[in-house]
């Protein structure tokens, strides 16, 4: 079995291919730590690709709430809802669920949102950082984004919940006579209520991304390993890591960042994650006639998202708890091309279709951190329908902990050791 062998002192590798691990990886590779990103071949990318394009910073309150376990019947999918709870994987998402409502005590929900308040008011600041950097700021335009309602009960209830919702950096206000004009244009009837969002932000087209922050990390000097990692190993002084073609790297600090995947990579060193395989679904066209600019729409009544990027519209939604290698579910893509028909939206064909896994957490906080318990390893993943928001604040706080900096964010609420109470 090969080994190569990296820098002494001053090497990691980072285990994910998805926006998280490779933010990870740039952070790293600028401060002069050699590094090495270990990415799955394959054509499919991970969650970090296939969501929204949406950088939420209004989402300070976690999911992980008294509000959304109530909610839960109604948004049950065979009610018409988004939530999926498949019966083949309750043996995945009832423990889970459990969890969940124990992390939904008041207690618990306050302090998760003060720690995720923090963590989302350097989301967009390190956003432009790491964009400048890489000469690609284009790639992030800061227009905020539109939530709609069709009818005027739920207009109504919407409107008062976000107008009364603490939104971090973020604000809404009504929206203006020529903002509901523009709505009704692409959406073929006038709403029955709209607000917009400011202090939000996009990524104009998620590949063109992928491409730029992968090549800006090789002009580093970074090195991609294409590969799975299958196991983990510790030595005296340096951690090595296998692949799943029986190679083995080497370094001093690993950095898990393989987002659903990362308790079983972790589980066979002692710990215990409770994560969940939380997939959500999409379908995109290149033939649509919405325009280019326009900011992201919230459906908040159907809980869909549509993201006008440059390579075409997409259409997102559904929470489906589940394990990570169940087969999708075409209903979920068949209900997608429903709404859009019922919009009367501008989605020609050819359409595809694509399903992903947000890693999940039952607090619905990130796991950012040191094991101290295993010296070298580190950890990033967890970030929920956060992952794009949370990528390049994420990758500065490993950078900094990794090279004995403190992280310009608090990151001590999201260490893994809040599983072992």
């Amino acid at each position: 079995m090969p080994i190569k062998n990296m820098h002494p002192t001053s090497s990691s590798i980072v285990v994910g291919g998805g926006l998280v691990g490779l933010a990870c990886a740039i952070n790293l590779q600028a401060r002069g730590v050699q590094t090495s990103l270990v990415d799955p071949a394959g054509p499919q990318r991970p969650a970090s690709w296939g969501n929204a394009g949406h950088i939420a910073v209004e989402q300070v309150e976690p999911l992980a709430s008294m509000a959304t376990v109530k909610s839960f019947p109604r948004r049950l999918f065979w009610r018409g809802g988004a939530l999926g709870l498949p019966l083949r994987d309750i043996a995945a998402w009832l423990p889970f669920s459990l969890r969940l409502l124990a992390a939904a005590r008041p207690s618990r929900f306050r302090a998760g949102k003060a720690a995720l308040s923090a963590v989302l008011a350097e989301a967009i600041p390190a956003w432009r950082r790491l964009l400048g950097a890489a000469e690609s700021r284009h790639l992030m335009v800061e227009d905020g984004h539109y939530i709609v309602w069709e009818s005027e009960a739920s207009a109504a209830r919407g409107r008062a919940a976000w107008m009364g919702a603490d939104t971090g950096p973020a604000s809404c206000r009504d929206v203006t006579d020529a903002e509901m004009e523009s709505l009704t244009g692409v959406i073929g009837f006038r709403p029955a209520g709209a607000i917009r969002f400011e202090g939000s932000g996009q990524i104009t087209d998620l590949g063109v991304l992928a491409e730029t922050l992968e090549r800006h990390f090789e002009a580093l000097g970074g090195r991609r390993v294409r590969g799975s990692v299958k196991l983990l190993r510790r030595g005296s002084k340096t951690i090595s890591v296998v692949t799943d073609t029986n190679e083995t790297l080497v370094a001093e600090t690993v950095v898990v960042a393989a987002g659903a995947a990362s308790g079983e990579l972790m589980a066979p060193l002692g710990f215990k994650v409770p994560i969940i395989a939380e997939r959500g679904y999409h379908i995109q066209t290149p033939n649509t006639q919405w325009p280019e600019g326009m900011p992201p729409v919230v459906f908040e009544d159907r809980s869909m998202i549509v993201t006008r990027f440059r390579s075409g519209l997409r259409a997102a939604s559904f929470v489906e708890f589940g394990r990570l290698k169940s087969p999708p579910d075409p209903r979920k893509w068949a209900r997608l091309k429903a709404h859009v028909r019922a919009l009367g939206l501008s989605f020609g064909e050819p359409v595809s279709e694509w399903t992903g896994a947000r890693p999940t957490l039952p607090d619905y906080l990130p796991a950012i951190g040191r094991a101290d318990s295993f010296p070298g390893l580190y950890y990033a993943f967890g970030h929920q329908h956060l992952g794009l928001t949370l990528a390049a604040v994420t990758g500065e706080a490993i950078g900094a902990l990794v090279t004995g900096e403190t992280p310009v964010v608090n990151i001590s609420p999201f260490s893994l050791d809040r599983f072992r109470k």
